[in-house]
């Protein structure tokens, strides 16, 4: 039983050992990796998504309240600034503001000194929920990362950073 569930569990051991069967000329060791990745994504993907939905929140909508909760106070940014954090573009981080003031969590304001400048600012109840579903997060990542050990998880995040950055060079190296 224990063999039948472990076999369950690990699909892309099979999806290996399938290619090894039918095409063994060819080297598959890249999908034990990126497959395994690309699963485990998709379940850590779920959880969140389920787990910020409960909250009212979109991931993306979360993704600005962070941001701008990282910031400090006052907690607020422009659009540009926000878009320059990585999360989105201009224009969705727009489209999430809209949603984010209807909500009362966000407001925006125009800078005193250039008028042009819409600053996007936590409201004291858009403070509260970040606080409160961020706090959550980190409760829910560390359940999904409770198998692994402190040591392992520096060393897994190590790996990680040195993949984002293979992946990245062999960009480049396909632009060239």
């Amino acid at each position: 039983m224990a063999e039948r569930k472990a076999t369950r569990q690990d699909a892309v051991a099979q999806i290996v050992a399938d290619w090894a069967r039918e095409r063994p000329e060819l080297d598959t060791s890249p999908l034990e990796v990126l497959a395994r990745l690309h699963r485990s994504f998709l379940r850590y993907n779920a959880k969140l998504n389920a787990s910020i939905e409960h909250h009212g929140l979109s991931v993306a909508g979360f993704d600005v309240l962070t941001a701008l909760r990282r910031s400090g106070k006052p907690y607020r940014l422009t659009a540009g600034q926000l878009a320059d954090s990585g999360l989105v573009s201009s224009a969705g981080v727009t489209l999430r503001m809209d949603r984010l003031e209807k909500d009362g969590l966000i407001v925006r304001e125009r800078d005193a000194d250039d008028r042009r400048v819409v600053y996007s600012r936590l409201t004291d109840e858009g403070l509260a929920k970040v606080d409160e579903v961020f706090a959550e997060h980190l409760d829910n990542e560390s359940r999904m990362l409770a198998g692994l050990s402190p040591s392992e998880r520096r060393q897994l995040a190590r790996l990680l950073g040195k993949l984002e950055r293979s992946i990245v060079d062999s960009e480049s190296e396909e632009e060239g």
